[in-house]
């Protein structure tokens, strides 16, 4: 993999980010979430991965809770690379700096609705005792998954508590 430049997302990285998720994403229309987290940096990290001076993937990490408790939780996604760049350990490396930064921050825990076999790799296991917003297909729920930071201990039971952007069953749903 050529050297690529992890950082967080600043205003200018807003055209490029916009473009990489239809051409990653063709029949899904994350844009408006997208933007919509873009806009308000209080609940989300953005990060933007450079190479050769291009964005060639983003991903974001929402803050959430979990409802009836104190932990602070985040929710990986949106994850895009662009397509002649997938392959080549950019999303990876893009998820793990971005777990480093929120454990720094105090997230105890992360959670993801993605690929099991991809997020396994990346140390999430499947997610039984932390409901996500909405109800998932069964043939979702392996898809569902967290991952504990620092050692710490993820919630004992409840569900995740998203921020309005996050808060539309289409996102939760095939």
């Amino acid at each position: 993999m050529e050297r690529i430049e992890i950082r967080e997302s600043a205003p200018g990285d807003l055209t490029p980010i916009e473009a990489l998720y239809p051409e990653a994403f063709p029949n899904e229309d994350l844009l408006p979430l997208v933007t919509e987290l873009l806009r308000e940096p209080t609940i989300a990290l953005s990060l933007v991965g450079i190479i050769e001076r291009s964005p060639v993937g983003h991903v974001m990490f929402t803050t959430c809770g979990v409802a009836g408790g104190s932990e602070k939780v985040a929710l990986l996604g949106p994850l895009a690379v662009a397509p002649a760049r997938q392959r080549q350990g950019i999303g990876s490396a893009l998820v793990r700096a971005g777990l480093q930064r929120l454990d720094s921050f105090g997230v105890t825990g992360v959670f993801v609705l993605g690929d099991p076999a991809y997020y396994r790799r990346l140390g999430f296991l499947p997610e039984i005792r932390i409901a996500p917003p909405y109800p998932l297909p069964a043939e979702w729920r392996g898809a569902w998954q967290s991952r504990s930071l620092s050692n710490a201990g993820l919630p004992r039971l409840g569900k995740l508590s998203v921020p309005r952007p996050w808060l539309q069953p289409a996102l939760w749903a095939p």
